[in-house]
C-alpha cells in the first residue's frame, strides 16, 4: 500500500502538542470531569465528560503559529465567525501541515501552487454542528431579525471541507464522510486508497470537534449508550472498558488532522514517514440499530489483516473501540479472541482503549485514536487502562492500570458505530 502519515494534529483537554498528548496517555491521565451547567442527566446531576472548554481560534493561533503572520491573518479572515467544528478543523490541519514539513506560502513557495489539484481534504464526520444549529434555532424563536445570513452555510459539513480546502490551497478532490463514530477511521481508510491509487499526492484528513445539543445529549442518556450514573466524586472513573462495572460511554471533545502521503515521496523529500497504513478493512452489519455485531467487527479486522498481509500472531497491539458499554465491550471482546485467538501459547496482542482517557469524541475519535495508536507504537509503549479494576474478560490481554513497554512494530486501531459500521486499520512503525 506504501501509504506513509507524515504529519499529525490533536487538539484535546489532555494537550495540543503531540510530545505532550503521548505523555498524558502514557501517564494514565485523564481529562474526564463534571460536566456544566448544560450538561446534566434527566435527574439534574452533572454528566461526566472531556470537555476542551471555550476554544478560541486566535488564542491557539498565538500558542501554535507564532512567526506566521499571514497564516494567523488566513485562519482568523477565513473561519473568525465560523462554528466550532470548522475552526477546530482548520487549526488541526494547519498544524499537521506544519508537522508533516510541508511548505507555507510564508516559507517562500505558493502553497495554493505546491497544494493545487494533486491534493485532497477529507473530513470525518456528518452533523458536525449540532449545538450551532440548536443555538441559532433557539436564538431565532426570541428574535428573527436576529439571524445571521451566513448561517445558511456555518451550519452545513461542507463549511468545514471549504474552510481547510481555502486555507491550504487545495483544490483537488475533498467532501466529509459520515459513519458516525467509525467516520475517522473510514476517512483515514478513504485518504489511504485515494494516495494508494495515484489519485491523490497529499490527503489532509481531519476529524473535527462535533458538537451535540442537550436533546442529543439527553437521547443518548435515555438510550442507555451514556454513562450517567456511579462514581459522582470521581468522574474520571466513570469510563471504564472492559470492566465489569462498565456503564456506557463518556462524551469527549477533540479533533485531529493527518497528511497523507505515498512513502516514496516522503523520503524523497526528507520528510519523516512517522507510520505506515499497511491494511484496512471496513464492512456493515446489515442491520439498522445500535446493536453491535460480532461477525462484522471480525469481518472488518480480518480484511485489514488480509490487506496488509498480516497474520493474526505478527500483531503487537490493538486500540480497541472499548467505549465502556455493556454490550458493545462484550461484543469487541469476543471479536478479538475469535480474531487473535484464546488459547494459551498463541502470541496475542496487547489491548487498550484510550477513551478513558480523552472520552467517547464521536466522529473524531476513530482519528484521534488513530494518532494515539501511531505514537504508542513509536515509542514501544502501551498506555495504561487506569479504570480497569476488574476485566469481566480474562482471556482478553489487556493492558492494565499500568503502562506497558514492549516491542511494538504493527497495530490496529479500531473504530466500531452504531448503524452497523466497523472499520479497523492496521499500522506499521
Amino acid at each position: 500500500m506504501n501509504v506513509a502519515i507524515s504529519g499529525a494534529a490533536v487538539l484535546t483537554p489532555l494537550a495540543e502538542e503531540l510530545d505532550d498528548f503521548l505523555a498524558s496517555l502514557l501517564e494514565g491521565r485523564s481529562a474526564v470531569s463534571a460536566g456544566g451547567a448544560d450538561e446534566t442527566a434527566g435527574t439534574g446531576q452533572p454528566l461526566p465528560m472531556a470537555r476542551l472548554g471555550e476554544f478560541g481560534t486566535a488564542e491557539w493561533a498565538v500558542r501554535h503559529l507564532d512567526g506566521l503572520p499571514r497564516t494567523v491573518m488566513s485562519l482568523r479572515g477565513v473561519v473568525g465567525r465560523a462554528a466550532l467544528p470548522a475552526r477546530t478543523a482548520a487549526c488541526v490541519a494547519l498544524k499537521a501541515v506544519l508537522d508533516a514539513g510541508l511548505p507555507m506560502a510564508e516559507d517562500g513557495g505558493d502553497d495554493r501552487h505546491f497544494w493545487g489539484r494533486r491534493a485532497a481534504v477529507l473530513v470525518a464526520g456528518s452533523q458536525l454542528a449540532l449545538a450551532h444549529q440548536a443555538k441559532t434555532a433557539l436564538a431565532h424563536r426570541r428574535t428573527p431579525a436576529g439571524l445571521r445570513a451566513s448561517y445558511a452555510l456555518t451550519h452545513m459539513d461542507v463549511d468545514v471541507v471549504g474552510a481547510v480546502s481555502e486555507l491550504l490551497g487545495v483544490r483537488g478532490e475533498g467532501c466529509a464522510i459520515g459513519g458516525a463514530s467509525a467516520s475517522g477511521s473510514l476517512a483515514l481508510i478513504h485518504g489511504a486508497r485515494m494516495v494508494s491509487a495515484g489519485w491523490a499526492d497529499h490527503v489532509v484528513v481531519v476529524a473535527p470537534v462535533a458538537e451535540l445539543s442537550a436533546v442529543e445529549v439527553e437521547a443518548f442518556r435515555r438510550s442507555g449508550a451514556l454513562a450517567h450514573e456511579g462514581f459522582p466524586d470521581s468522574p474520571e472513573r466513570m469510563c471504564r472498558p472492559f470492566d465489569e462495572e462498565r456503564r456506557g460511554f463518556v462524551r469527549g471533545e477533540g479533533a485531529a488532522a493527518v497528511v497523507l502521503e505515498p512513502v516514496r515521496a516522503v523520503r524523497a523529500r526528507g520528510g519523516e514517514v512517522k507510520a505506515e497504513i499497511i491494511g484496512h478493512g471496513q464492512r456493515l452489519d446489515a442491520r439498522r440499530g445500535t446493536a453491535p455485531s460480532s461477525s462484522g467487527q471480525v469481518a472488518a479486522m480480518r480484511a485489514a489483516l488480509e490487506s496488509g498481509g498480516l497474520r493474526p500472531d505478527e500483531v503487537d497491539y490493538v486500540n480497541a473501540h472499548g467505549t465502556g458499554s455493556v454490550l458493545g465491550d462484550e461484543t469487541e471482546a469476543a471479536s478479538l479472541l475469535e480474531v487473535f485467538g484464546e488459547a494459551r501459547g498463541v502470541r496475542r496482542p496487547a489491548v487498550n482503549s484510550s477513551k478513558p482517557l480523552i472520552g467517547h469524541c464521536l466522529s473524531a475519535a476513530g482519528l484521534l485514536e488513530a494518532v494515539a495508536t501511531v505514537l504508542q507504537v513509536r515509542a514501544g509503549v502501551c498506555h495504561p487502562n487506569p479504570n480497569l479494576d476488574k476485566p469481566f474478560e480474562p482471556r482478553l490481554p489487556l493492558v492494565g492500570r499500568t503502562r506497558e513497554r514492549r516491542p511494538l512494530r504493527t497495530a490496529l486501531s479500531n473504530s466500531f458505530a452504531f448503524g452497523g459500521i466497523n472499520a479497523s486499520v492496521a499500522f506499521r512503525a
